[in-house]
């Protein structure tokens, strides 16, 4: 068998990578013909000739499915694609578990469906799979769960979608037009609602038959926006002098998909843990009754809240299962926390993140109106605790005020489907509730969110963090820069406005390496999202201050919110502290508990703070990290500080108010949020202050 170095057929890709369209757009239906503009002169092999070569006999079954499903013509042109080849064997086990003896005995569509699964629109060696996903969608835009495991040999290989191991003496099989990755199962994705899937299992039925009887299943049957067309808009395109890429262009999201994420305790969990029989709602109502009730007092004697009314809003059950369900769907674990990368830079762990100082965190909105849960991927050692090292728990909150540890997030590993296309569902250890020690312990703390993470439209269709990001080329595969027209993204309004994102580059200056922007004579207002209790809340917007960009008005529930923010004024200038600013990570370090904490005290005083401590950017090789503490440009602003009613939507508007069309169009920045109670932020620098990270 011939093979062939995989680092030639990349370097060979490069002028083909300036050609290539974007394939995860064109390759969606049944009759797609590859364009023209895909054939070329060559003479090495092709994926075609890889399936269809007489030294490769073990593959013609699969061979012979890509055949019918019309896609050899497209692997015999150039391209960047991974397929994942299924041998003989594995096609044969397949088609006995269907009744079918041969490959002749399936029908073209099913053809098209186990082709189009087992093809990428870009190149992936075994080295890029570092997550518990593929970063790229297949060509039926579907993602494949990747994790490491060991073969018959014990050698060490991937596995797809928990079944599919990789042949470790064929992996990253070179070829001109991308890389085969033979694999000894055939990779089966189910094209059923989720609930369809949660039905058929039986070992979550209780949590199934809650669905069913609260009538929550209703409001989790929404796949995708057949009217949003992505054609009907053109790129946008902003000035050059960008250092990582040669321009800024955004494209709209190809997609705008729905989708829902579901954490579920096992029956046998709630019979073990909980007493509760399997089936048993009128047990599982008891339960709910017993956490809900705390929280909501004032609806105890509701009509609705009796177990003969289960589907009524204000029914403990209701809220119960509402409160296990997320508006977004999660395909693997690294949805939930940051972005993972690994052996880049000195940098390894969560994007722009020092898991040593903080654990990653995201922050999800969940059916239950006007409530998040907390989801944290555990590093930090100093507050380990019982948990399990760089897994995730729901609601955690270990340090040296609290010991609760959450709901750790179980691994899909049993012979039930958990992915469907419109939703995801994981096992979790315990009861997942909104109860009072999450509302007045667990989440009464400082929520950072990213804005990537305040939509939930960015998870559900693949948008968020996208591709690798020390690679400086924006494309399909090292990711896109986007741009969101009006109407795509849920509980945002705008006018003369373009809300773009540009994907992560490596050690920027902004948290998660990724940021919006608004560009033009914006007006804009989104949906804030919730806090756990009423009470005294700051707000506070973190971005980067620029010499090119502008000036806006901002509003919180239509009350402008002091003067206008003006982009171009740094921490060091005399608006803010001047030459008291710390200029030094030194400098810094050296200062006491107290002198740091009279130095926060007087940037509150000033209505800003300084950037995170835990986030990580380049700072020379010196080893700090965090430096961004002590850089001018990166800072926290307070916007408001008020009361917040946690039972209600709260709104923030921004209006540009920049003296003509300023700098890089206006462009205001929207990098992360920060929502923090007064117990954090309130203290007056005698005793305990907010923390710097």
């Amino acid at each position: 068998m011939r093979r062939k170095n995989i680092f030639k057929g990349i370097l060979g890709g490069l002028l083909i990578a300036m050609l290539t369209p974007l394939n995860t757009l064109l390759l969606t239906s049944c009759s797609d013909e590859p364009d023209s503009e895909y054939f070329y002169t060559f003479t090495g092999e092709m994926m075609s000739d890889w399936l269809t070569s007489p030294d490769r006999p073990q593959y013609s079954e699969f061979a012979e499915i890509v055949e019918r499903a019309g896609l050899m013509d497209l692997l015999a042109t150039y391209g960047h694609y991974t397929c994942f080849a299924p041998s003989n064997e594995a096609v044969d086990k397949f088609l006995q578990g269907r009744g079918l003896s041969s490959v002749s005995q399936l029908s073209d569509a099913d053809c098209d469906t186990i082709a189009r699964t087992h093809l990428i629109s870009n190149m992936y060696t075994t080295f890029d799979m570092i997550g518990h996903k593929l970063p790229s969608v297949n060509m039926l835009n579907r993602y494949l769960a990747t994790d490491p495991g060991f073969d018959n040999d014990s050698n060490a290989v991937i596995v797809l979608e928990g079944l599919a191991k990789i042949k470790f003496d064929m992996k990253d099989d070179s070829v001109e037009n991308g890389v085969m990755q033979p694999i000894d199962a055939v990779i089966e994705k189910s094209n059923s609602y989720i609930t369809d899937l949660m039905r058929e299992n039986p070992k979550i039925s209780t949590f199934y038959n809650a669905l069913l009887a609260t009538g929550v299943i209703n409001d989790v049957m929404l796949v995708e926006d057949e009217n949003y067309n992505p054609k009907e808009y053109e790129p946008y395109y902003t000035g050059s002098g960008d250092t990582y890429t040669d321009s800024y262009r955004y494209d709209v999201p190809p997609t705008k998909k729905y989708g829902y994420t579901f954490f579920i305790e096992p029956d046998e969990l709630l019979e073990s843990k909980y007493g509760i029989q399997k089936g048993d709602l009128r047990a599982l109502y008891d339960l709910a009754c017993s956490i809900y009730d705390e929280v909501y007092p004032q609806d105890v004697s509701a009509p609705g809240h009796s177990f003969e009314n289960l589907t009524d809003s204000v029914n403990p059950l209701r809220r119960f299962i509402q409160y296990h369900i997320l508006n977004k769907i999660a395909a693997g674990v690294d949805d939930l926390t940051p972005m993972e990368v690994t052996n880049k830079a000195n940098f390894e762990g969560a994007i722009g993140i020092d898991e040593t100082r903080i654990n990653p965190c995201d922050w999800h909105h969940t059916l239950l109106p006007h409530r998040m849960i907390k989801v944290d991927k555990v590093t930090v050692s100093k507050y380990l605790g019982g948990s399990k090292r760089n897994q995730r728990y729901i609601n955690r909150r270990n340090d040296a005020k609290f010991n609760f540890l959450g709901q750790r997030i179980e691994p899909n590993d049993d012979e039930y489907k958990h992915d469907g296309i419109n939703g995801h569902y994981f096992y979790v250890d315990d009861i997942v509730a909104f109860n009072k020690d999450v509302q007045d312990k667990i989440q009464n703390v400082r929520i950072r969110m990213d804005f990537n993470t305040v939509f939930p439209e960015f998870i559900s269709n693949g948008l968020r963090q996208m591709g690798q990001p020390w690679q400086t080329s924006v494309d399909e595969k090292y990711g896109l820069n986007w741009w969101f027209p009006e109407g795509y993204l849920d509980g945002v309004t705008s006018t003369n406005c373009k809300l773009t994102w540009r994907r992560p580059i490596a050690v920027a200056d902004i948290y998660m390496w990724d940021e919006f922007a608004l560009k033009g004579n914006y007006d804009i207002t989104f949906r804030l999202p919730p806090v756990p209790f009423s009470g005294e809340w700051q707000i506070r917007l973190g971005f980067t201050a620029q010499d090119s960009r502008g000036v806006a008005q901002i509003y919180v529930d239509g009350v402008p919110q002091g003067i206008p923010l003006d982009m171009t004024q740094r921490m060091n200038s005399e608006f803010y502290i001047g030459d008291d600013f710390i200029s030094s990570i030194d400098d810094y370090d050296a200062m006491s508990a107290e002198e740091k904490a009279e130095y926060i005290k007087s940037m509150k005083n000033l209505g800003v703070y300084t950037h995170p401590r835990s986030m990580y950017c380049d700072n020379g090789g010196s080893g700090n990290r965090g430096w961004n503490v002590v850089y001018d440009i990166g800072m926290r602003k307070i916007i408001s500080q008020s009361f917040i009613d946690c039972n209600q939507d709260h709104y923030m508007r921004i209006r540009v108010a920049s003296d003509g069309k300023q700098g890089n169009d206006n462009e205001f920045a929207l990098d992360f949020l920060e929502l923090v109670p007064k117990s954090v932020y309130g203290s007056d620098g005698d005793g305990e202050m907010e923390d710097d990270l």
